[in-house]
């Protein structure tokens, strides 16, 4: 029987270096979000960015610059070291993925917190619907699209989905289900054709794991919260820090506080 961690409970263990795998299924009940930090001459872009995509770019939460505690995420919540994996980024280019982040801080970065399909999930699981990556135990699969998102500035680029097989009748109850979280991306964004948004091969995502698809069922994609690192690849900021997908920031944020019925 696996271990259920309270939010500050794995926040401890990934701080102390006792968790680093991605963090789908962990903490039910609470919400998990991607992370993008930026240095301040950046970030009234980048919020211009989520306030015009809020489905992939949902905000939860945004720091002052240098602040790396944000209280009302979550208690004693440390936003260089509480992550299981971070992407470092010089001029758009990974340059490196790490464990913690305190020797990269500077006093001018400022944290976004963006609402993530993980914290849906459980309400999925609770109305009985199959979650695919968590039933085969790997990080969801995601998508780049041809979806365009609405540019601000310097940020520009399509969005990124993340993929969740079902039966059409599974699709129609989680589509009614997540209708009720806009804050964690809402419904989904398509259903069926890959093709149609500009998937080319189901088999093989660009970020997570493939998973299974069975016959009779429908590829179900939701907007996702890597779409910010596609938009970071095209403006090429001198230094920015994400989130490794699927390596989420778990907050002490109850997913029922999002719900908006």
């Amino acid at each position: 029987m696996s271990v259920v961690f309270t939010p500050q409970q794995l926040r401890a263990r990934i701080r102390y270096g006792e968790y680093d795998g991605n963090t789908s299924g962990q903490c039910p009940g609470y919400v998990q979000g991607n992370v993008v930090i930026l240095p301040g001459d950046w970030a009234m872009e980048f919020l211009q960015f989520c306030q015009f995509n809020p489905r992939p770019c949902p905000l939860i939460g945004m720091s002052q610059p240098g602040e790396y505690c944000l209280p009302d995420l979550g208690d004693d919540l440390d936003i260089r070291t509480d992550i299981p994996r971070y992407r470092i980024f010089h001029h758009g280019e990974l340059a490196s993925e790490v464990r913690d982040i305190a020797n990269y801080w500077r006093d001018d970065l400022v944290t976004f917190v963006l609402g993530c399909s993980f914290s849906f999930e459980e309400a999925l699981l609770a109305d009985g619907l199959e979650i695919r990556n968590l039933s085969e135990g790997v990080n969801v699969p995601m998508y780049r699209t041809s979806i365009p998102c609405q540019s601000a500035g310097r940020f520009s680029g399509n969005m990124v989905v993340s993929m969740r097989p079902m039966l059409a009748a599974d699709a129609i109850r989680a589509i009614q289900i997540c209708s009720r979280f806009p804050s964690v991306h809402g419904a989904p964004v398509h259903l069926g054709d890959p093709s149609l948004i500009g998937v080319k091969d189901i088999a093989r995502p660009d970020f997570g794991d493939a998973v299974t698809i069975r016959p009779g069922e429908l590829p179900v994609f939701w907007a996702c919260g890597v779409t910010p690192q596609v938009a970071l690849e095209q403006a090429k900021p001198p230094f920015c820090i994400t989130h490794s997908p699927g390596c989420m920031l778990v907050t002490d944020l109850p997913n029922s506080k999002l719900a908006v019925i």
